[in-house]
C-alpha cells in the first residue's frame, strides 16, 4: 500500500520530533512492503514567516489530498502579539474545522517500565488505560460571539453545543468503549452550565443504543480528581473540547510525561494525528525533546487511516521495548539516570520496527 501523508513539523521541538517519527514510519513501511509518500509542508509560526498567513492555501490543498496529516507542534511566542487569526494556533482550529475532524481520542497508557516516572504510587497508577474522546470541533473554542467588547474592556467567549454535535461525538465514544471495557464516563460541568446539562440529556438518549456499555456522568472538577485517586477505574471519558483538552494534559503527568501522549483527531477525511504536547520553544533545537508521543501518533494514524493493525502494534511495541531496556529522554529520566536526544530515540525505535538490535546498542553505550 502507499501512505500518501502530508507532514507538518511545525514550530518549536515540532520539526524534531516529526524527523524522529519520520525514520520509525519508514521502518515501518520498509519492514511491511509499504511506500511512504511523505510531503512536508510549513504551518503555524514558520508559515506565518514565510507566508504571511499561519494556514497557507498550499498546506491546506496538500492536507486535503493526502490520505492523513502528520502535524508537529504550532505556537512560538513571536505570534502572541499578532491579531487571532495570524497566530500560529488559529492554523490548528482552522485545519481541524477545514478537514472536519470532530473527535479528538488520546489513549493514556502506563508503560509498565514507566511506572516510577509517574508522580503517583504504583499502587494507583499501574493498569492505567484509558481513552479520553475529546469534541474538537464545537464548544468554547468556536462559538460565537467571541472576541474583544466594550471598547476593550471586557472580552467574550461563547461556550455553544447543538444535539447533533454532541449526538456524534457520543456515539464516538460508546463505539469506542465497545472495543475496550465498555464503560463511558461523561464528563460535563451540569451543575452551573446550561450546555452541560444539553450535554448530559444527549448523552443519555445515545446510552439507550448501547446496552452493553455502561454510562456514567461526573462533574468535571470531580473527574479531574479521579484522575489521579483512580486512574486505572477509567476506561473511555468523553467529554466537551474545553474539559478535554485540560483533562488529558493532567492525564499525562499520571502516566510520567506529556511527550508519551499521541493523539487522533477524526471525523472528515482521513484525520489530524499529533502529539498532545505543545511546541516547548524553550527546548526547541536543543535535541532534547522526547519524541515518543509524535511516534505514537504515527500508529494511531496507520490504524485508524489504513485498517493496519499489525505496524500500529509494530510501533506500539517497539516503544515499549526500547523503554523496557532503559532508554530515557529527559523528561522521563530520575534524577542520575542517563539520557539520550531525540535522535538517538527515533533511531532506536527505528531499530526494533525493523527488528534489528540497534537499541541494544543505544543502551549498551549509555550505560
Amino acid at each position: 500500500m502507499k501512505w500518501q501523508i502530508a507532514v507538518l513539523p511545525g514550530d518549536g521541538v515540532g520539526p524534531e520530533v516529526t524527523e524522529a517519527a519520520l525514520v520509525v514510519l519508514q521502518a515501518a513501511a520498509d519492514r511491511f512492503g509499504h511506500e511512504a509518500d511523505l510531503r512536508s509542508r510549513d504551518v503555524g509560526w514558520t508559515a506565518y514567516d514565510r507566508h504571511g498567513v499561519p494556514l497557507p492555501d498550499s498546506t491546506l490543498d496538500a492536507c486535503k489530498s493526502a490520505d492523513a496529516v502528520l502535524l508537529g507542534a504550532v505556537g512560538d511566542p513571536r505570534g502572541d502579539g499578532l491579531d487571532p487569526e495570524l497566530r500560529p494556533e488559529a492554523a490548528l482550529l482552522a485545519l481541524r474545522r477545514e478537514i472536519g475532524c470532530f473527535a479528538n481520542l488520546r489513549p493514556v497508557r502506563l508503560v509498565p517500565a514507566l511506572t516510577d516516572a509517574s508522580p503517583l504510587h504504583r499502587d494507583r497508577v499501574e493498569g492505567t488505560d484509558l481513552v479520553i474522546v475529546r469534541e474538537l470541533a464545537g464548544g468554547l473554542y468556536y462559538g460565537k460571539p467571541r472576541g474583544p467588547v466594550d471598547d476593550g474592556q471586557a472580552a467574550l467567549d461563547t461556550m455553544k453545543y447543538s444535539r447533533d454535535e454532541v449526538v456524534r461525538i457520543a456515539k464516538v465514544a460508546f463505539e469506542t468503549a465497545r472495543g475496550r471495557r465498555k464503560q463511558v464516563l461523561s464528563i460535563d460541568k451540569a451543575n452551573v452550565l446550561h450546555s452541560s446539562r444539553l450535554w448530559r440529556d444527549v448523552v443519555d438518549g445515545v446510552a439507550e443504543d448501547y446496552p452493553d456499555v455502561e454510562c456514567t456522568h461526573m462533574l468535571v472538577d470531580r473527574a479531574a480528581m479521579e484522575l489521579v485517586l483512580n486512574p486505572a477505574r477509567l476506561d473511555v471519558m468523553l467529554t466537551a473540547n474545553l474539559f478535554g483538552d485540560v483533562l488529558s494534559d493532567e492525564a499525562a503527568a499520571v502516566v510520567g510525561s506529556i511527550g508519551l501522549l499521541a493523539s487522533a483527531s477524526i471525523g472528515g477525511g482521513g484525520g489530524i494525528f499529533e502529539p498532545v504536547h505543545g511546541s516547548a520553544p524553550d527546548i526547541a533545537g536543543t535535541g532534547t525533546a522526547n519524541p515518543l508521543a509524535m511516534i505514537l501518533s504515527t500508529a494511531l494514524l496507520l490504524r485508524h487511516v489504513y485498517g493496519q493493525e499489525e505496524e500500529a502494534a509494530a510501533i506500539e511495541t517497539a516503544v515499549e521495548q526500547v523503554l523496557g531496556t532503559g532508554l530515557r529522554t529527559a523528561d522521563l529520566a530520575r534524577d542520575g539516570e542517563a539520557t539520550i536526544g531525540t535522535e538517538a530515540m527515533g533511531a532506536a525505535v527505528a531499530a526494533a520496527v525493523s527488528g534489528s538490535d540497534a537499541a541494544d546498542q543505544e543502551r549498551s553505550s549509555h550505560a
